[in-house]
């Protein structure tokens, strides 16, 4: 029970990796308040013990700042919301590239600024709080083919954690960014789908990751909960890869 009387908000929740992070940080103990713009993939969560469901645009700043002023102090805040573009900085057009940033990055500082005030009292209260944003491995890290407005705006993340948590690291409240490999999740299963030819698509994700298999949700649920627990409390601004081996 490592999140034992925390609360913690986790965005995109209605599916993927925000609904297994949802279901494991419930499992440890956490009051869960789960969000996503779509209502409806939330149904899936209601009546789990310890998770309670509400719908959020982390694009609108006031919706954030009307869920903020709703809730307690939060214990942890895991931003999950995002999108993968594809293509090229030839395919990227001004309207692509504002949406990426807007939701890849800028949402997450609206969360921060809606929600750091919060973290920061119960930090002040128990000694520990923690804010966890979804980066990637396809960022500052490494680049890969077709992913221009993804990579740049996943590396913002990185740049983004390290600066709250430099803010914030005499406070006792901690940022740390996320940075998976190729998951097996609805989105990557509608990028698949949507290639010319799907079954090779497949073969192509799996052939870049050396263990051989694309990464399950299951696969990354311990490392977001130890980064939301007092169990990574000396661990801050960090881009914490779990890629497979990818970027050995």
């Amino acid at each position: 029970m490592r999140l034992q009387d925390k609360t913690i908000l986790i965005t995109a929740a209605g599916q993927g990796i925000g609904e297994a992070s949802a279901r494991a940080c419930a499992l440890e103990g956490a009051r869960v308040i789960a969000t996503d713009v779509n209502a409806d993939l939330l149904v899936a969560l209601h009546g789990v013990q310890g998770i309670e469901t509400r719908p959020l645009d982390v694009t609108d700043a006031d919706a954030i700042i009307a869920l903020a002023t709703d809730l307690p102090d939060l214990d942890g805040l895991f931003n999950c919301a995002g999108i993968v573009h594809n293509g090229s900085v030839l395919d990227l057009t001004d309207l692509d590239w504002a949406f990426a940033l807007d939701l890849n990055v800028t949402s997450m500082v609206r969360m921060c600024r809606a929600f750091v005030p919060g973290l920061l009292r119960q930090a002040d209260h128990t000694g520990s709080a923690a804010i966890l944003n979804m980066s990637s491995m396809a960022s500052s890290v490494k680049g890969f083919p077709n992913r221009t407005a993804y990579g740049a705006t996943k590396a913002a993340v990185i740049g983004l954690t390290k600066a709250i948590a430099a803010d914030f690291v005499t406070r006792n409240l901690r940022c740390n960014a996320l940075c998976p490999g190729t998951v097996d999740t609805p989105s990557l299963r509608g990028r698949i789908a949507s290639a010319p030819d799907p079954v090779q698509a497949e073969k192509d994700f799996i052939a870049r990751q050396p263990m051989g298999r694309l990464a399950t949700v299951d696969d990354l649920t311990p490392t977001i909960v130890h980064l939301l627990s007092d169990g990574s409390r000396f661990v801050t601004g960090q881009a914490i890869l779990v890629d497979g081996g990818v970027t050995i």
